[in-house]
């Protein structure tokens, strides 16, 4: 079975362990990337984008900047 590329907000506040509304207020914030899709609240995050932002927060959280993320996507983008 295929990875989804996009996770909805519920996803995004599933998997960071908060409730809806903080999973929105990032994305208002623009702390995390979205695209909104459709009509009105169809925010989509992409799977990168929230392992970049886990990976800035623990970057931020020892005092660093983030390692770059490499996925087989942007390798195949750049060939």
């Amino acid at each position: 079975m295929a990875t989804q590329r996009f996770l909805t907000l519920d996803d995004v506040a599933e998997i960071l362990n908060v409730s809806w509304s903080q999973a929105y207020a990032l994305v208002r914030r623009k702390d995390l990337i979205a695209i909104q899709i459709g009509g009105r609240g169809q925010w989509r995050v992409e799977n990168e984008e929230l392992e970049r932002f886990i990976a800035q927060k623990y970057a931020e959280a020892r005092g660093s900047t983030p390692p770059p993320v490499s996925t087989d996507v942007e390798d195949a983008r750049t060939s």
